[in-house]
């Protein structure tokens, strides 16, 4: 959409509901860690069972995520975000219902969909806002992570701990329902549609079986064993199952056919840096969260030991900073450049994680965790809006949907090499009770310091590949007008154009 059809009340209004969407989703799925337990006693089922609530989610919104973006370039993103709206609310309804464990998971696997949507949000945005309003709504978007964040953890802890994880389902019906229905009846269809186009299916098909193969076995490596037939042999047909993907891949694009696995966009250099950044920093984040989390839970002296609900509210300090600063990051990103704020943002969420490795009192950990969440909030929105202002708008959905399959596989690697650190390094201690005596094992301080040095490394490397990337907004020339961004205001005409 150029400047002259822009209309300001309707990019409120789509700005508006993706955030509500964000919020929303984030409502659902950040109370559900903590009421594992509760889940695995209701179904009677083993803690390492109980994991795949989470695993399925994430293997299937990897698996598609490629193949959504690349259906939302074809067919128009918001006729695809209608879509990934009514499954996901459909999951959402039924979920909170679940009879019994298998039922429970097969819906998580639908939920999963909802891992695209914000790709998609992103792809809409970036289509029907003008260039330079691009930044600022990418920011805010971004930001919205973190007020849902901050929302879902005390929120959804306190009614899953007082009603139980059925009622948070429940109580999300209506949003969820409410907002697919706005999407539906009052979002503009993209002016990027190529219906004539085939859909890559078996491409598709060939990328999604070792993506899901490798996010599962990453997933479930702690529950298996890093070292078992299962772990070793899922890891390895996964990686050796990418060679036909790639194979036929190029046969496909040689042949004139648009792959559902695009080499050559991959290959720009912009797109290519966004990806590996998020992938590594994703790694680390979930890696160093997830240990900050047990750190709160965890009895003293070993941890602070919080209840579900005060561990919940602990992390909202990290959803301010990322509230705060996503807003900060919107006003200043046109004027600074996006190059600098990234490398920025990576270097502050850095130190954050350091500070943290020196095992802090409660007081200053709330303070570390404001400045992590405040670096992260300043990375993420730099690097999206750098893989949006380089792409040509024909391939927008494949290309956002690309960066969440790498950010998300960043992800499921984090998680479960957390929990491997924090059983690995332990200290041990026995009380006596009336049937003998008990015996306890924490993650010990060193565990601790580990996870966080970690994180902290991991984005360190985001910022010296976000180096690598070529500026698309930055400071002006004499003329006002900067060559990158001509070249790619020109490639977006010409495509335009061509449409």
């Amino acid at each position: 959409m150029n400047n002259v059809n822009y209309n300001k009340k309707y990019a409120n209004f789509v700005l508006i509901l993706l955030a509500m969407i964000i919020m929303a989703v984030m409502y659902v799925e950040g109370m559900l860690t903590p009421s594992l337990p509760s889940i695995a006693e209701g179904f009677h089922i083993s803690v390492d069972q109980v994991s795949l609530v989470l695993s399925t989610y994430l293997l299937t919104g990897v698996a598609l995520s490629p193949v959504i973006g690349k259906l939302a370039d074809l067919w128009g993103k918001k006729k695809m975000m209608s879509v990934v709206m009514i499954l996901y609310a459909g999951a959402v309804s039924v979920t909170g219902f679940s009879p019994n464990f298998t039922f429970m998971v097969i819906s998580r696997a639908v939920q999963g969909i909802g891992l695209t949507i914000m790709p998609l949000g992103m792809a809409l945005v970036r289509e029907q806002f003008p260039r330079e309003l691009v930044p600022k709504a990418q920011a805010l978007i971004s930001g919205m992570f973190g007020a849902g964040f901050a929302i879902s953890l005390p929120l959804g802890s306190l009614i899953s701990n007082y009603f139980g994880w059925r009622m948070t389902y429940h109580t999300a019906i209506p949003f969820i329902v409410a907002l697919a229905i706005l999407t539906i009846y009052k979002v503009h269809e993209s002016d990027y549609r190529r219906p004539e186009v085939k859909v890559d299916y078996i491409g598709a098909a060939l990328l999604g079986v070792p993506l899901a193969l490798i996010v599962l076995s990453m997933s479930e490596g702690s529950s298996w064993g890093w070292n078992s037939a299962l772990f070793l042999s899922m890891i390895i047909t996964g990686v050796i199952l990418f060679i036909p993907m790639f194979i036929y891949e190029k046969h496909y694009y040689n042949r004139g056919g648009e792959a559902i696995f695009d080499m050559k966009l991959l290959s720009e250099r912009n797109v290519l840096t966004a990806n590996i950044a998020l992938s590594v920093s994703g790694m680390g984040m979930y890696l160093s969260m997830q240990a900050l989390s047990y750190k709160f839970e965890t009895p003293k002296p070993f941890g602070f030991g919080l209840s579900i609900l005060g561990t919940g509210l602990s992390l909202v300090s990290f959803a301010i900073g990322m509230i705060v600063f996503s807003v900060i990051t919107g006003r200043i990103i046109s004027k600074s450049g996006i190059k600098p704020l990234a490398v920025a943002g990576s270097l502050i969420t850095a130190l954050g994680f350091y500070l943290l490795s020196t095992s802090p009192d409660f007081i200053m950990t709330i303070i570390y965790e404001f400045i992590i969440g405040s670096g992260m909030s300043i990375m993420n929105a730099s690097i999206i809006n750098l893989l949006v202002l380089s792409v040509n708008p024909k391939d927008m959905g494949l290309a956002t949907s690309m960066n969440s399959t790498f950010r998300y596989i960043g992800s499921s690697i984090g998680a479960p090499v957390a929990g491997t650190i924090l059983s690995l390094y332990t200290v041990a201690f026995a009380i006596r009770t009336s049937t003998g005596l008990t015996v306890f094992s924490f993650p010990d301080k060193f565990a601790y310091h580990i996870a966080f040095i970690i994180g902290a490394l991991s984005f360190l490397a985001s910022a010296f590949i976000v180096l690598m990337a070529h500026e698309v907004l930055g400071h002006r020339t004499s003329t006002g007008v900067k060559k990158s961004e001509e070249s790619i205001n020109n490639n977006a005409t010409n495509e335009l154009t061509k449409l």
